[in-house]
């Protein structure tokens, strides 16, 4: 075999592989986190999940959807297992290993969640001194004061329901939470009533599709983010958004005390 047809045979081969990889579909994992991804009587729904699919779907990209604990998403993906992670934050971190597209599925707000018949209003860090505050495990939290301090206790629970459980129950006296996903679980819980939030915003960050760095996934990251700008644009994501918004009957605060608020950090 002479040295340009073994070089044919290599180009051959990685063609070969290419296709092959690209048939195969792509595996993404997320937290079950209503309203952006969530499972209703055996069917996927949410605000992300149903514009993501739409998306893949132009872009002619089949997809496996697994749900699982956020822990055991982040041990999927670096033990290989899976192409990528679905509504996960971008960070330093996670860019040596994680691929994102420029446009974002999400953007967030995290707020403090009370029992409406403890109403809490948090201006600053040290009006958490001494508290307990429920988290969700493994989350990153953007807020890096908020995130490192040692003035409050962070007591993690396995799901945002079971958050929720244990301060409707005085197990804890906060929950952070976003805001739009916080009140859309509260009212699938029958708590709406019964919990509320403080009106300032701990902190703010957006929610994307990680892919596989070392997967070869540069191209479909640059379509998606291409495909879902366009998507936002239409009247059938504007319809979604309305779908997914917090119920109108929630109020958390009154006005007085959302006006007399610190500002938004």
């Amino acid at each position: 075999m002479t040295a340009l047809q073994r070089q044919l045979l290599v180009i051959l081969l990685l063609a070969s592989s290419c296709l092959t990889a690209q048939a195969q579909p792509l595996r993404l994992v997320s937290e079950a986190w209503p309203p952006y991804i969530y499972e209703e009587q055996g069917q996927l729904r949410g605000l992300d999940y149903e514009a993501a699919h739409i998306v893949l779907q132009r872009l002619g990209v089949e997809v496996e959807w697994q749900l699982m604990p956020w822990k055991r998403c982040l041990a999927a993906f670096s033990q290989g297992r899976v192409d990528g992670i679905f509504d996960v934050f971008q960070t330093a971190a996670r860019q040596a290993t994680m691929l994102f597209p420029s446009e974002p599925l999400s953007e967030i707000e995290f707020v403090l969640f009370h029992s409406a018949a403890r109403p809490y209003r948090y201006r600053r860090l040290s009006d958490l001194d001494g508290l307990k505050v429920g988290v969700s495990a493994g989350y990153w939290y953007a807020n890096r004061a908020f995130r490192e301090s040692e003035r409050f206790t962070r007591e993690p629970a396995p799901t945002h329901a079971a958050n929720f459980g244990k301060l409707q129950r005085d197990r804890i006296d906060l929950v952070i939470n976003d805001h739009r996903a916080g009140h859309f679980l509260l009212n699938q819980m029958g708590l709406s009533k019964t919990i509320g939030h403080s009106p300032k915003v701990i902190s703010r960050d957006r929610l994307y599709l990680g892919l596989r760095r070392d997967g070869g996934f540069e191209a479909l990251a640059e379509r998606f983010a291409e495909e879902l700008r366009r998507f936002k644009r239409e009247p059938g994501y504007a319809a979604l958004l309305a779908r997914y918004a917090p119920p109108h009957e929630v109020h958390s605060v009154s006005a007085p005390e959302a006006a007399s608020a610190a500002p938004n950090p």
